[in-house]
């Protein structure tokens, strides 16, 4: 087979229709041998039904799979074992995928001799996003754009992200699974981030192989629903505060002046943010301060992520 679209998806049924329905909406595909397989991650609503219902009278070839382990990457990683293509996606249960995205993608693929592809992620145009969240802060939605034009991507500086990302079957062989301990668990204000950055650590194992290959495709387009809880303030200081908390916890820096196991420039670091923070509200208001408000979080999280890894390592 040549590849495989694989969705996870957690207490979404609704969504799954329209995500299938843009699917068999592909365009310049009859030449490809392809699949949809939909990782149920032990949702709780009728996904099963709604699926094999779908499945039934659709014009591509939709499997279901069930993971009963909790979180996303624990569903990826069924996904990677029980997929058929010798190339494979990875894309959301809330996001719409063009009519060129898999021709694109696999195109991408062949052209470059790739191991990985990304594509664009635009965030579904009808949302109104409060004046606080500014254009540099759309990436926490999940957007990104690197432009008009396919190039090398570095694995490291940057990457695709994870609503539109594709591998190599060969290349996932040498890198192995995702980190179950990484990525989300649940969904909506409930769910469990703490530890992120599941793609990060996937893309830089992936570039510690050598001549390794990933590349842009600026063709393949998905359009990302917005859900409520992402036009909250919270949901942005809780993004900052736990990558810092993550930083801290897995840096394997040795520093020279600690208390409690934290490094002591971060105490001032945190206090001078926490200070231009307050700055600001005073002089712009607490909108124009936020972006701000989320510097100070991250430096916040490196502290308490810095004391519970010294708490953990006493034990």
């Amino acid at each position: 087979m040549d590849f495989t679209v694989i969705i996870c998806t957690y207490n979404r049924s609704n969504n799954l229709p329209e995500c299938f329905k843009a699917l068999e909406g592909q365009q310049n595909v009859e030449d490809l041998d392809w699949e949809v397989l939909v990782v149920d991650n032990n949702s709780s609503d009728n996904t099963k039904e709604v699926v094999n219902n779908y499945a039934k009278n659709s014009k591509i070839k939709i499997r279901y799979i069930h993971e009963k382990k909790q979180g996303l990457n624990h569903a990826r990683n069924l996904g990677m074992v029980e997929e058929k293509g010798e190339y494979f996606s990875y894309v959301d249960d809330d996001i719409l995928v063009n009519k060129v995205w898999l021709r694109s993608i696999y195109d991408t693929f062949i052209d470059n001799n790739a191991d990985a592809v990304g594509g664009r992620i635009h965030l579904d145009e009808s949302v109104v996003l409060p004046k606080w969240i500014l254009p540099d802060m759309y990436g926490f939605l999940g957007y990104q754009d690197l432009g008009e034009s396919s190039f090398q991507m570095d694995g490291k500086k940057n990457y695709p992200f994870g609503g539109n990302m594709a591998f190599s079957r060969k290349m996932t062989e040498k890198v192995g699974l995702f980190n179950p301990e990484l990525g989300r668990k649940g969904e909506g204000k409930a769910r469990n981030e703490l530890f992120k950055g599941a793609e990060t650590d996937y893309f830089h194992r992936l570039s510690d192989i050598e001549d390794h290959r990933i590349f842009y495709a600026p063709d393949a387009i998905v359009h990302h629903q917005i859900k409520d809880f992402q036009l909250e303030k919270k949901y942005f200081r809780t993004i900052h505060f736990n990558a810092g908390f993550q930083k801290a916890y897995f840096d394997a820096t040795s520093y020279g002046r600690l208390l409690a196991g934290i490094p002591l420039f971060l105490y001032s670091q945190f206090f001078r943010n926490a200070g231009k923070y307050l700055n600001q509200v005073i002089q712009n208001g607490p909108d124009k301060a936020f972006r701000q408000q989320m510097t100070a979080g991250n430096f916040l999280g490196m502290i308490l992520g810095y004391h519970k890894k010294y708490k953990d390592q006493k034990h």
